[in-house]
């Protein structure tokens, strides 16, 4: 049968690892192969694949979809490159020789549960995943017969720990969330350096460098290190300590004979990370001493070996940094650092695909929805996500400690086939993992929703409809061409309520919340209260969704005077009025304040743009009083002389601060009647209740 010619496209998380190869039906009924067979994989290399239907949205003529492992054994072909396949004549593998990295502990019999239905060919790289959701790779050394071959229940394994010298290469397939990132960094690394003809035709100079930016743990390195393998090319990375030396000159020395060792290994990829404290601006520098003298001696050489005279060929430099503003100006123009890209915080589809990638040989449970967990983890990055899956997978661990023989030194095969992680195992190491981005500010969501909050139910719809439908139905209001209110105040006298429903938002909302006091930003430092403003509002735009909450924001940002004394005041209440109507848009993050003063706040920040809805919290009516008390008493051992209808009429003018204090007072004082008439014994066995009497005696104090 003659071959057919197919363009290599990316394939899906779940199926790496797998040996999977996944066609378009059309090209299926081409080759005149179905659902399970193998196929016959040609490039430099032969290897041999698993066939599946392409999924109905990825159908496109002429595509093979296979996993960065398949590419390797077919000759180190790359994505959007061509390969030739037929249906393949296979026979049960009798015998086979792997090697393995020795980074795990198992037997022959474990392996062949592992690899049993795989099909290979000598010399055939392959991947199996342990039930403890850790990788393990082999190397097909020898295979009895020849050809195609598929491992099966008999087949006889004949282990070889060696020390491989690429047990892992990361690929694309192990990076998720980042396609449009990954495209373009592509285009500007692999097509130089695979085909350096097509921009000689056009007569411009390749692309010399990519300066990769963004929030800590959003992939910045595991992007290049997955370029350098996908594109063959040897990977070199320099970090700053390695470089710098206590002798004048004797760095930057460092720095060409790293350089020096990519050129003559070329094509080369060179990678520096966190570059931003190897090359900072000079300007910055200028205070003397030894330190600065060897910063600046590295920055010039930088400049001069990324754009000097002499040619550097098929070097490209990828610098990563979370902070490019404090990279020297120099560097950051055409020609050095040809092109910036920004690496953001993923959205929901983009965290699901991270999810896929590190869940992929984890024995997950029915009940566990990926898609569940990527809605509720919003502003986590890759590996905030990542350490969300390895904490949930320490859950599961824990049920297993009890019965593992340590003295044994080994854990049998199927008490770890037997564990699984479950929905609650993700859900309580969801409570434990936070944002990266969020940790220095960031404040757990509080246990309230609305039905703890008496009353207020236009409130609760006004606050419902500008912060949890912007995020549900993003559609409607793109149609209407309304953009969501940016900042909401709540005021009103104490105790009405006014922080007890900020939690509740937060918590209804399920986005991440900043609480931000007021007084705790003041500072004596000149520029410091406004370095606080800022840094909680990038913070928040990182992690958008994100609600950033100013309670007593009276105290931050009152009427200002011009006095001398108001001087601080007056920068901050500036910083918070561009911050919230300044050139850089809001997109994602609400801000919620919260004030009894409204009187004393700037006029500025009432205006529409800013604050845009105004909310009164008022002294709650009979009503409202007595879904308060019963909020309150909910849970509480009452006697039946108690009525809480009779206890509204009685309570007028009172506050939900106010009724909360009594149903404690009262609960307290009954408390101290039981301990002090009951004995010791029935003291640890309580069955009192709390009476009508103990109301009146409170309200009467």
């Amino acid at each position: 049968m003659k071959y057919l010619e197919l363009k290599i496209a990316e394939c899906e998380n779940k199926d790496v690892g797998k040996g999977l190869a996944r066609l378009d039906p059309a090209d299926m009924n081409f080759l005149k192969i179905s659902v399970g067979d193998i196929i016959d994989i040609r490039g430099e290399k032969k290897t041999a694949a698993k066939v599946l239907p392409q999924l109905v949205e990825q159908r496109t003529e002429k595509t093979i979809q296979i996993d960065g492992y398949t590419r390797e054994n077919a000759g180190q072909v790359g994505i959007g490159e061509k390969i030739k396949i037929k249906k393949a004549i296979y026979k049960t593998a009798e015998s086979l020789t792997l090697d393995c990295s020795g980074q795990a502990n198992f037997t022959r019999k474990d392996v062949l549960r592992l690899l049993e239905g795989l099909c290979l060919v000598e010399g055939d790289k392959i991947r199996a995943s342990l039930p403890t959701g850790v990788y393990c790779d082999f190397v097909v050394r020898k295979s009895f017969p020849n050809g195609v071959l598929i491992v099966g229940p008999n087949t006889k394994i004949n282990l070889k720990t060696t020390e491989m010298k690429d047990p892992s290469k990361i690929t694309y397939e192990d990076i998720g969330g980042l396609k449009e990132e990954m495209h373009k960094i592509r285009e500007m690394i692999e097509l130089p350096l695979k085909f350096p003809q097509v921009f000689q035709r056009l007569g411009i100079e390749p692309p010399k460098g990519v300066l990769l930016h963004g929030p800590p743990g959003c992939g910045k390195t595991l992007l290049a290190r997955a370029i350098a393998n996908e594109s063959g090319c040897n990977f070199f990375s320099i970090s700053g300590p390695e470089v710098f030396n206590k002798y004048v000159g004797q760095s930057a020395q460092r720095l060409r004979s790293i350089f020096e060792q990519a050129v003559s290994n070329a094509p080369s990829i060179l990678f520096i990370d966190e570059i931003d404290a190897m090359l900072p601006k000079r300007e910055n520098l200028d205070v003397g001493g030894a330190a600065s003298e060897q910063h600046k001696g590295v920055v010039n050489q930088m400049a001069t070996l990324l754009d000097g005279i002499e040619q550097r060929g098929k070097v490209i430099i990828i610098g990563a940094t979370n902070l490019p503003n404090s990279i020297d100006s120099a560097l950051r123009r055409p020609g050095r650092f040809d092109r910036e890209i920004a690496i953001s915080v993923p959205d929901a589809d983009g965290r699901m695909e991270v999810l896929e990638i590190h869940t992929r040989s984890m024995p997950l449970a029915t009940d566990v929805s990926l898609r569940e967990i990527a809605e509720m983890t919003h502003g986590f990055v890759g590996a905030d996500l990542a350490s969300l899956c390895r904490e949930a997978a320490m859950k599961c661990l824990r049920i297993l400690i009890p019965d593992i023989d340590f003295e044994a030194g080994s854990i049998p095969y199927e008490k770890m086939d037997s564990l699984s992680i479950t929905r609650k195992h993700f859900l309580s190491a969801f409570n434990e993992v936070e944002p990266s981005g969020l940790r220095e500010v960031f404040m757990e969501t509080p246990n309230v929703g609305w039905k703890d909050v008496g009353g207020l139910d236009e409130i609760k719809q006004v606050l419902t409809e500008s912060i949890e439908w912007p995020l549900k139905y993003p559609e409607a209001f793109e149609h209407a061409n309304t953009p969501p209110p940016k900042g909401i105040m709540l005021y009103g006298l104490p105790g009405t309520g006014k922080t007890l429903v900020a939690k509740a938002v937060a918590k209804e909302a399920g986005v991440n919340f900043v609480s931000v006091k007021g007084p705790s930003l003041m500072s004596r430092w000149v520029g410091e209260s406004e370095k606080g403003v800022r840094e909680h509002f990038k913070k928040a735009k990182q992690c958008a969704p994100c609600i950033i909450f100013f309670d007593e924001i009276d105290a931050i940002a009152p009427r200002r005077s011009g006095g001398e004394a108001s001087s601080v005041s007056e920068r901050v209440v500036s910083q918070l009025l561009t911050e919230l109507d300044g050139m850089e848009l809001l997109n994602g993050v609400m801000v919620l304040a919260a004030t009894n003063r409204k009187d004393i706040i700037d006029e500025a920040l009432l205006r529409p743009g800013r604050f845009d809805r105004q909310i009164e919290l008022p002294v709650p009516d009979k009503g409202v009083r007595v879904k308060i008390f019963e909020i309150h008493l909910r849970d509480k051992p009452l006697a039946k002389d108690v009525n809480i209808k009779k206890l509204a009429d009685l309570t007028n003018e009172m506050t939900g601060a106010d009724i909360a204090g009594l149903c404690q007072e009262a609960a307290m004082l009954a408390i101290r009647e039981f301990i002090q008439n009951a004995g010791e014994k029935k003291r640890h066995n309580p069955d009192f209740c709390i009476q009508n009497k103990h109301f009146k005696k409170v309200m009467e104090k």
